[in-house]
């Protein structure tokens, strides 16, 4: 940033995921976004854009955030609690210019942030880990109460839908949009390759399987962060619905002229995708991008963790992340990959022998030599 201005187009959206559909590299993003959360932070260094305007406070210090330390390890400003007032004066498409913590718009300044520096990360994540234990304690009773309520996960017969995909006796692999999934995703290509696994795409998780040229056998979800072409592309379409059976993403599908069943289980999306690869009779389920921790559930807004708790009880040993995956999975190089490339290494030199007479005499004084031994 040279002499501390910084200047750039504006995009904008209170929510970060539609947003980072639309961003463009050297864009500046304008977000609304309390406690701002490692995935959204990736994908938005994903798009190589200069500066991040958050209307709200990007870390509060009620427990670990990442998203702010991902945003400066990318070298991108970060530049937070500048008001909703600012995110309505800004129109997508000006062209704004960013003075150390001041936000101008055609030589007027609209108004000022915080600039968010790696010390004030820091000193953040120690208060964070002050107020840990409390929000542990909140995090296990809510837990326990939810428990109560979303027991027919663990105990009960759930109401899912029949499937024409089939999974008996199969690998099923999980993608859900969570922290690294499209690292870890990226990581497990030979066992994709290879043990051809049946594909459940979790609303966003389904996208990064279509952009490693994979098709979703099944995409799970509510249908709010998932791409048109996807849903297109996939096999099948279940719309996670509430309780009393309404399903609004159902609309979405309907929409682009698409089939869809609807399946009212408590719990997230990622919950019921265990379970329609669990009651299917799925050898083994890999799971990439799961939510699986406190942190993670409290950055996706859920205050405890009920329905992945009970839902790993009833999946049990069958379930595999896929970072514990590539410690037991190791490729295997296959005899017909190993000789179609000697064939291709020898190849030249057959071409060769066959069309020049120096060579050619040069295969026959080896070849009579080697017979006089």
């Amino acid at each position: 940033m040279q002499n501390n201005v910084l200047k750039g187009v504006v995009k904008k959206d209170k929510r970060t995921k539609n947003l980072c559909k639309r961003l463009c590299p050297h864009d500046i993003a304008l977000v609304a976004h309390e406690n701002l959360d490692a995935v959204a932070a990736q994908e938005l260094a994903e798009k190589k854009i200069k500066a991040v305007l958050n209307v709200c406070d990007s870390f509060n210090g009620e427990y670990p955030v990442l998203g702010a330390q991902i945003l400066i390890n990318e070298g991108i400003l970060l530049l937070d609690n500048i008001g909703m007032e600012i995110f309505d004066l800004i129109e997508e498409g000006n062209f704004i210019e960013i003075r150390r913590n001041a936000i101008t718009c055609g030589g007027t300044i609209l108004g000022r942030g915080r600039l968010i520096t790696e010390q004030l990360v820091q000193d953040n994540m120690l208060l964070a880990e002050q107020n840990l234990q409390s929000q542990l304690d909140l995090f296990v009773e809510n837990t326990l109460e939810y428990a109560r309520r979303e027991k027919s996960l663990l105990l009960g017969t759930l109401a899912l839908p029949n499937i024409k995909t089939k999974m008996v006796g199969r690998h099923v692999l999980v993608v859900v949009r969570g922290k690294n999934y499209k690292q870890d995703l990226r990581t497990i290509q030979a066992y994709i390759r290879e043990v051809r696994p049946v594909l459940i795409g979790v609303d966003g998780g389904a996208d990064a399987l279509c952009a490693m040229k994979l098709t979703p056998d099944l995409v799970i979800g509510d249908m709010d962060s998932i791409g048109d072409t996807t849903l297109k592309k996939a096999g099948e379409i279940i719309v996670h619905a509430y309780a009393d059976g309404s399903a609004p993403g159902l609309a979405r599908v309907s929409k682009l002229g698409l089939k869809a069943k609807i399946a009212p289980v408590p719990g997230t999306s990622e919950d019921l995708a265990l379970l329609m690869a669990y009651e299917n009779k799925a050898l083994l389920i890999v799971v990439v991008g799961a939510h699986s921790n406190m942190t993670d559930f409290l950055e996706k807004g859920r205050k405890g963790m009920s329905s992945t708790f009970l839902v790993r009880l009833r999946v049990g040993e069958r379930l595999v992340d896929a970072r514990g995956l590539t410690h037991l999975y190791r490729s295997k190089i296959k005899w017909h990959y190993l000789s179609a490339l000697l064939a291709a290494a020898l190849f030249p030199i057959f071409i060769i022998s066959a069309v020049s007479p120096l060579a050619r005499h040069f295969f026959y004084l080896l070849s009579w030599k080697f017979s006089i031994y």
